[in-house]
Order: structure tokens, then C-alpha cells, then sequence
């Protein structure tokens, strides 16, 4: 009888044991799932943004060299575009409290949302 308890109390700490390694090989490899999730929403936002950054430099030296040849003047024309911009920037300036970092605020909250609904019904079609 002693003997039967000794062996089940190793079989019980050897499955301690497998369930000890089990659960941190697990938490291993979902940090490794959500590092690489991040890793690569954070590289493809990049390169989102670095595609819109040039568009939208090229687009405004497009401009400007459009409005240089209608005035007949380069500095007439850059010069246009940076009014133009300075413009820009005064209204974002006193708009931004208002209605520009709500809306960021709002986009953030959703995306973040939204990939919370993508992660449960990963889960619910596994089970």
C-alpha cells in the first residue's frame, strides 16, 4: 500500500512537472505570436506611411512646378505651395483639440477593437 502511494505521488509530481513545462512552452510561444503581430503591423504601417509621404511629396513638387509655368515663375509657384501649406497648418493648428485628436483617438480605439473581434473568432473556430 505504501508503495502504491509513493508511486502515485512521482506519477502526480512527474505531472506537475509535464504541466509546469506544458504552460510555459505555451506562454513562450503566444509572447512569440503577439511580438510577431505587432512586428508586423508595425512594418506594414511604415511602409503605408512612407508610400503616402512621397506620394504626397511628389504631388505638392507636381504643384508647384504646375503653378510655376501658369505664373511664369518658379518662386511664384513654391511660393503658392507654401502658402498653401502654411494655410493647412493654421487650421489643423486650431482644429486639432476640436475634431483631429478625437478622430485619431476614435481610429485607434477601433483598429484595436476590431483585431480583439478577429482574435475571439480565431478561438471560437479552433473550438
Amino acid at each position: 500500500m505504501q508503495e502504491n502511494k509513493d508511486k502515485s505521488i512521482e506519477d502526480l509530481v512527474d505531472d506537475a512537472k509535464g504541466y509546469l513545462e506544458a504552460r510555459v512552452e505555451y506562454t513562450r510561444l503566444y509572447l512569440v505570436e503577439k511580438a510577431s503581430k505587432i512586428f508586423a503591423d508595425l512594418v506594414t504601417s511604415t511602409a503605408v506611411i512612407v508610400c503616402f509621404i512621397l506620394a504626397f511629396l511628389f504631388g505638392s513638387v507636381t504643384l508647384a512646378l504646375y503653378l510655376s509655368d501658369v505664373l511664369g515663375s518658379y518662386s511664384g509657384g513654391f511660393g503658392c505651395v507654401s502658402l498653401i501649406y502654411i494655410f493647412l497648418a493654421i487650421v489643423v493648428y486650431l482644429t486639432k483639440d476640436k475634431y483631429i485628436e478625437k478622430a485619431i483617438i476614435n481610429v485607434a480605439i477601433r483598429k484595436y477593437f476590431d483585431k480583439l473581434a478577429d482574435k475571439e473568432e480565431e478561438e471560437d473556430a479552433k473550438l
